[in-house]
């Protein structure tokens, strides 16, 4: 069997980062397997410590096929930077917290050795997490911009001091007009990014939707929607020349939308894969990473809860019979 390929994404702006790079490339070796950098982070990360010098470069020394999973040391940004590097192989990504919230990460820094041994042994279940595909079209219809997002695509005003003119379309038809300061498109994963700053609803992983979510609109009208995932979302930017607005996904790319601009979004066939470690119910996420007040909650005869996370003894555990899946 060949030997695993194991892609480790960090940047070199935090010295505990660094650290745990360093350490994560020698329990790799240690277990004969191959530690990996994207060539940015390699050139990074050896200026702190030259040994990182001789890491393997994705690209250059191994394939994007032939990564076996991304292991990302940092929060929400870093974890879908490491999707968008990973984007087009199988590797699923796996996250390390080293930021604050990290609410997409698996692990957290106390926990990263186990964590990579777990990786390397294959000790994992692959997540799919519903994708968006992003097509920009100008007044002519030519298609000038293609992307992806795994969190949101939003569109927004350009300049501070003017208001866009947007119209929301959903399959073909048009459902309303209105001068904002933007509108979200969210999956259920990034349902608790942008999405929820905006005021969005937040939606479990196992739901296939897409949310809309006006900012800041001038409209009796402009409540978030929810959409299935079939649905075929369009943004049109009107009003007059000068009133630009600009296309962000992810927070990470971006392209300028003037008047007459149409922004499609779809679910993508390409999901991204997110390893877990620990089977959790979403709601222990939610009130952990939200620290969310949970005071005076009773429960199922025999709950407790510990560190914000709910524990059933297996007695009080409900079967599927009864309607409630087995923890």
């Amino acid at each position: 069997m060949n030997a695993r390929s194991i892609l480790i994404v960090a940047h070199a702006y935090r010295d505990d980062t660094v650290e745990a790079a360093a350490r994560i490339v020698s329990i790799i070796r240690q277990q004969d397997a191959t530690p990996v950098f994207e060539k940015g982070d390699r050139a990074e990360l050896a200026e702190l410590v030259p040994q990182l010098a001789d890491v393997a470069a994705l690209g250059e020394d191994v394939p994007l096929e032939r990564i076996d999973a991304a292991v990302v040391l940092g929060g929400d940004g870093t974890i879908l930077r490491a999707a968008e590097i990973v984007r087009g192989g199988t590797a699923p990504v796996l996250g390390i917290n080293m930021g604050h919230v990290g609410f997409l990460a698996e692990s957290e820094r106390d926990d990263m050795d186990e964590a990579v041994h777990r990786v390397l042994d294959g000790d994992f279940t692959v997540e799919e997490r519903l994708a968006i595909a992003v097509r920009v079209r100008d007044r002519s219809g030519a298609v000038v911009y293609e992307t992806w997002a795994l969190n949101e695509a939003s569109i927004e005003k350009a300049s501070r001091e003017r208001m866009i003119e947007l119209v929301i379309e959903i399959d073909g038809r048009p459902l309303s007009s209105f001068g904002a300061d933007g509108c979200v498109i969210a999956t259920p994963t990034g349902s608790t990014a942008y999405n929820f700053s905006a005021g969005g609803p937040v939606i479990w992983p196992t739901v296939q939707a897409m949310a809309v979510v006006p900012i800041s609109a001038h409209a009796l009208f402009a409540r978030p929607l929810v959409v299935g995932p079939e649905q075929k979302i369009a943004v049109e930017v009107t009003g007059v020349a000068g009133s630009h607005a600009v296309l962000w996904c992810d927070g990470r790319r971006t392209h300028p939308l003037p008047p007459g601009a149409r922004v499609s979004v779809r679910h993508s066939d390409e999901p991204v894969r997110l390893a877990r470690l620990h089977p959790a119910a979403f709601t222990d996420r939610l009130v952990r990473k939200f620290q969310l007040p949970v005071h005076g909650w009773r429960g199922p005869s025999g709950s407790v809860m510990t560190d914000a996370v709910t524990v059933i003894p297996p007695a009080h555990r409900m079967t599927p019979d009864e309607g409630t899946p087995t923890a």
